[in-house]
């Protein structure tokens, strides 16, 4: 059987969930963008063409000063982000702790992705979230976590967003200077210029 790299293994939404009869091919995020890991061909669809990241966020939705000093802390900050109501949020990080136990979604750089399907969301939901100091998050590289992406998706999309979007923060978080920029961020709409910025 095919065996994932351990940055598949971190992201892949199906990490070290086998199923019966599972094909090796089963969907993974766009694997090709990881640091040069993995030299997995691919075309770009057209939906991915076309869509850049800063559609998906909002300032909102975007925190500089995380509080929170463990993983649990900090998952939890960025759910509120989302504006949810308390049961969903409950619903929401036992689902998001769920997928961190499977792997950490820590990949390196300072940067995480926490992300799941749920049903508490109806569309795509998205938020960033920044911790000057990081924290453990058991990181592929054992360093300290500062930025955090936070994904979450309906179980059905019709717009097929959630990987694509995975993907593109990944590539994101591959330019050499973000990790700087992020750190010289002063306020939410710096966030939203650099995404623009860099046209990801």
């Amino acid at each position: 059987p095919q065996s994932l790299s351990p940055i598949a293994q971190r992201l892949s939404p199906n990490a070290y969930r086998p199923t019966p009869n599972a094909s090796p091919l089963t969907p993974l995020p766009p694997l090709g963008i990881f640091w040069g890991y993995d030299k997995i061909p691919r075309d770009r669809g057209p939906l991915e063409e076309r869509m850049e990241l800063r559609e998906f966020f909002n300032k909102e939705a975007v925190r500089l000063d995380l509080e929170g000093e463990t993983e649990d802390e900090v998952l939890k900050e960025l759910i509120g982000l989302l504006d949810l109501d308390e049961k969903s949020e409950g619903i929401l990080f036992k689902m998001i702790k769920r997928r961190e136990n499977l792997g950490s979604t820590g990949i390196g750089r300072g940067i995480a992705i926490p992300h799941c399907r749920s049903l508490v969301v109806n569309r795509l939901r998205v938020a960033f979230g920044r911790k000057p100091e990081g924290i453990e998050f058991g990181a592929i590289d054992d360093n300290p976590v500062k930025y955090f992406f936070l994904i979450v998706a309906p179980p059905l999309e019709v717009s097929n967003q959630y990987l694509p979007v995975l993907g593109k923060i990944a590539q994101f978080a591959k330019e050499p200077d973000v990790p700087e920029r992020l750190e010289a961020l002063t306020e939410p709409d710096d966030f939203l210029r650099l995404l623009e910025e860099k046209a990801v």
